[in-house]
């Protein structure tokens, strides 16, 4: 097996702009949807709107005015700077400045981009932080940090085996997932598909490693980044809601779906090349069943998703508040009554972001990471969270939700116009447009085939239910947690105040 150390790049001083963004997803990456290929994912209505709001994210890093908010120097040496998530954190005020850029950029997109290119720095600062525990491949590690730190990059991940013949015993290979089929000097060849790889289309690189138990066949031990242009990889897309909005809607029908559809895909990997310099784990059993507890990555794309869920809650709090009263809704006591609670779970959620940066310790390589206790907590109860906020959302609004013109276009029919604007304004003098625009909002957000995503994301993100319950025993077990806590039980019970016969 070559053990070359990666080809380093030349440093960049500054992240991509919107613009090289863009210009770099114009490859020979293999996208599929409706039955076609997709040429240019940059123009096609399925993807524009998406790939432009993570543009903007991007000019956003050159914002003379943000600078000292979205960006800190890198440690790389380059001379430039970069979001400061994608660089170790070696205090903790280094945590708190990356979560004030999380923060931020999260605002421009309203919380909505649960894939943002800072997502994934939750996994790759991580490679700067313990390169070592790649063993031989410890260098495409270090290589691997600076790059994606340097220029910001923007990379899509799959994880999970498909889930097919889950019937079998666990000892049985999953056939279908993504494995090594072949070496040659040049590198690894793989075959198989890996899920769900959310915002794949609009991404430059995808990372793929193994999520569960550890893999009993050494083939299926493999990690590793592609480029999304790699001749054999398949991106195939579900449904798009943005192409939906834009064939029977328009923005002003569909504001969310027709913006951040971060579409989910499956990748199918056949006999792709993967170059050395690109493998992370390769037939590593015990490295790659480790990824998730051991990489790093666990509290910190929880630091990044409690902080994305915090922005996001903001935006449907005020999104409330501002239908109650476009309906008048706000002259109910039940209706403030759930705005109320509405407010105590967006400030809970803050919480988390907060305690896991407050409470951070330091790791054995130095760096600093977010508290597990509060992440695996906040693990848990996000997805009840969200879904509680939803309800609340769709039980004050009821039925106004349900009424409203059918397209943007209603409005200039001058037949239908004055039947709008008189049946369809409004309470407080708001008229008829501003209530629709309002009230297409808060269905995109909460009632539409986008929402219902949002929701199944929002639950399923972080892993499954009862897994992450799971783990939340076992980090108290494994951490000494649960051990302090019996122990104040136990103390009571043998104490001098304790109950007696």
């Amino acid at each position: 097996m070559p053990s070359a150390p990666a080809t380093p790049s030349a440093p960049r001083s500054a992240p991509l702009t919107g613009a090289e963004y863009l210009a770099g997803l114009r490859d020979d990456r293999e996208v599929w949807l409706r039955g076609e290929r997709v040429g240019d994912v940059t123009v096609h209505p399925a993807f524009r709107g998406h790939v432009r709001s993570v543009a903007s994210l991007y000019d956003a890093l050159h914002d003379p005015g943000r600078r000292d908010e979205l960006t800190a120097p890198t440690d790389t040496g380059s001379g430039g700077r970069t979001h400061p998530f994608f660089r170790v954190p070696r205090s903790v005020e280094d945590l708190r400045g990356a979560r004030r850029a999380i923060t931020a950029w999260q605002r421009l997109t309203h919380g909505w981009l649960g894939r943002a290119p800072d997502y994934k720095a939750s996994f790759l600062a991580t490679l700067g932080a313990g390169p070592e525990r790649y063993g031989p491949f410890a260098d495409n590690a270090r290589t691997w940090y600076a790059r994606a730190q340097e220029g910001v990059l923007f990379f899509a991940h799959a994880l999970v085996n498909p889930p097919v013949d889950r019937h079998l015993p666990e000892d049985v290979p999953p056939a279908p997932a993504v494995r090594v089929v072949g070496e040659t000097d040049a590198g690894v060849l793989v075959s198989g598909a890996k899920v769900v790889a959310t915002g794949a289309a609009a991404a430059q690189y995808v990372f793929v490693a193994h999520a569960g138990p550890p893999p009993t066949d050494p083939d299926f031990a493999v990690s590793f980044v592609a480029p999304v242009a790699t001749p054999g990889l398949k991106v195939l897309c579900r449904a798009s809601y943005e192409l939906a909005a834009a064939v029977a809607g328009s923005a002003f029908d569909a504001p969310l779906a027709s913006r951040f559809d971060e579409n989910d895909a499956v990748l199918v990997f056949d006999r792709a090349l993967v170059p050395w310099e690109n493998v992370l784990v390769h037939r590593d059993v015990r490295t790659a069943g480790s990824f998730l507890h051991d990489s790093g990555f666990l509290p910190r794309f929880l630091l990044h998703g409690a902080t994305r869920l915090a922005v996001k809650l903001d935006f449907l709090s005020g999104l409330l508040l501002r239908a109650a009263h476009v309906t008048g809704g706000d002259a109910r006591p039940a209706v403030r009554a759930a705005a109320g609670e509405v407010l105590a779970w967006r400030q809970t959620v803050w919480a988390h972001s907060l305690a896991m940066v407050e409470e951070a310790r330091p790791g054995p390589d130095g760096a600093w990471l977010p508290d597990a206790d509060t992440a695996h907590a906040h693990r848990v109860l996000a997805g009840e969270a969200y879904r509680r906020v939803r309800e609340l959302i769709e039980d004050a609004l009821g039925g106004a939700l349900c009424y409203v013109p059918s397209h943007a276009a209603d409005f200039a029919v001058p037949e239908l116009r004055p039947h709008l604007d008189t049946y369809l304004r409004g309470s407080h003098g708001t008229s008829a447009v501003e209530r629709a625009k309002v009230m297409k909002l808060a269905w995109d957000a909460v009632g539409s085939e986008f929402a219902g995503r949002h929701a199944l994301y929002e639950r399923q993100y972080a892993g499954n239910a009862a897994v992450n319950r799971l783990d939340a025993y076992d980090h108290a077990v494994g951490s000494g947690l649960a051990d302090r806590l019996t122990g104040e039980v136990d103390a009571f019970l043998t104490g001098s105040r304790a109950p007696g016969p």
